[in-house]
């Protein structure tokens, strides 16, 4: 499968403390792959390195170009979206409002219409609640409309940071369910870090295990999940 994200040498330090100590991995094209770890492995870190949110060495290329050292937006421009931890909604605007924030790139705007409704076949409480406050909504809701705003970006790449913090066992299979849609009906491919190593695992096509910003184990999901570590470690087996 075609590498649309590939990581190489990744290097993150914080006032001279390395966070990411050369991370590779690559993430296939219209695919789901999850970053797993216990708190302070790097997994938050690796998101926000490749989205040019923190200063990082090493080589980061989408479809083979380097995005490494540029600005957000720039990389937002070029289909990174990124949603994260803690959701970062506009809570004192409206869920259009904050839909309409989402598309402030695209210039091609009846497709942007167009794609309002398509997102609203996945995320049907939205539409119901366009003129909601968005700090009005329930936890699950507000992150529906953090997921569905990046994807008014029309990215390529959707970065999701703890998309299940916080919201009940049933929103969260919900949730992942529209995500698996999302992946194999829009052919989007994102990147997931996840404390609910089992959600995470059974949405995911491949996994990478981080300690201490190192990868310790990686693969399809399916082999990380059958590993007697990460089951003793993460899905209490």
């Amino acid at each position: 499968m075609t590498a649309l994200l590939e990581v190489e040498s990744l290097v993150v330090a914080f006032d001279g403390a390395p966070v990411i100590s050369g991370l590779s991995f690559t993430v296939p094209a219209a695919s789901v792959t999850a970053l797993l770890g216990a708190n302070g492995a790097g997994k938050t870190t690796t998101l926000r390195a490749i989205s040019g949110l923190v200063r990082a060495s090493g080589s980061i290329r989408l479809d083979g170009e380097s995005i490494a050292g540029q600005p957000p937006e720039a990389i937002a421009r070029r289909g990174v979206a990124h949603v994260p931890e803690g959701r970062g909604t506009f809570l004192h605007l409206s869920v259009d409002e904050n839909l309409r924030l989402g598309a402030w790139l695209r210039r091609d705007r009846h497709r942007v219409e167009a794609d309002r409704e398509r997102l609203f076949n996945h995320f049907p409480r939205l539409k119901e609640r366009l003129s909601q406050q968005a700090g009005t909504l329930s936890g699950g809701e507000q992150q529906m409309l953090a997921i569905a705003r990046a994807l008014l970006l029309e990215p390529r790449l959707l970065l999701l940071d703890e998309p299940s913090f916080g919201l009940s066992p049933k929103i969260v299979l919900e949730l992942f369910d529209v995500l698996r849609r999302i992946r194999d009906q829009d052919r989007v491919a994102m990147l997931i870090v996840e404390q609910n190593v089992g959600v995470a695992l059974d949405l995911a096509d491949h996994a990478h295990l981080l300690e201490l910003g190192r990868m310790v184990r990686s693969g399809d999901a399916a082999s990380v999940r059958d590993d007697a570590a990460v089951r003793r470690a993460y899905l209490g087996q």
